[in-house]
């Protein structure tokens, strides 16, 4: 059975509404990791100069590890989105056009696969370290939630590599 016009026209307004909700997502998880590359910084100055004059910040190391890991898990779906990582041209040139579109599938379904993975077994962990207690070593924060955020990560990974295998060689969105 075919769909009728409308249907089809209010199937293509969802699907809209998915990729702008979609990119909406993305660009959110970059912003939470630049205000954290942000607060690294700050985190890094005050501490070097509060050493200097005999008074560290405690828990520093605490707080720029904790950073560090929102910044790389927040920065991976936009720079996924972007298309910004560094592509093998030189083993996709040796192949001809069937070949790379075999290869880049292949390569995004081994990816969406390792992600799907890797979120449940965020959520496990996450949920393993809540039980346990587990905290920081110097400011005693508990830290179940970082894998959470992770998983959030890498969830939305999925959805982005998704988008790039119905959409081969368009961006998600523009850097």
């Amino acid at each position: 059975m075919k769909p009728t016009l409308a249907q089809t026209a209010t199937i293509q307004q969802v699907y809209k509404g998915y990729v702008s909700g979609l990119r909406w997502v993305v660009r959110a998880l970059a912003i939470v990791a630049g205000l954290a590359v942000t607060v690294m910084i700050v985190v890094t100055c005050v501490d070097v100069v509060g050493r200097r004059f005999g008074h560290p910040l405690k828990g520093a190391y605490d707080i720029v590890e904790l950073l560090g890991a929102i910044v790389i898990a927040g920065a991976l779906p936009y720079t996924t989105g972007c298309k910004g990582h560094v592509a093998i041209e030189f083993f996709f040139q040796r192949l001809g056009r069937r070949g790379r579109i075999v290869v880049d599938t292949l390569v995004r379904l081994i990816s969406v696969s390792m992600f799907a993975f890797l979120t449940w077994r965020f959520i496990q962990y996450g949920a393993e370290l809540r039980a346990s207690g587990q905290v920081t070593l110097t400011l005693r924060w508990p830290i179940f939630w970082m894998p959470w955020w992770m998983a959030l990560c890498s969830g939305v990974m999925i959805l982005v590599i998704l988008y790039h295998l119905v959409h081969p060689g368009k961006e998600l969105m523009k850097p």
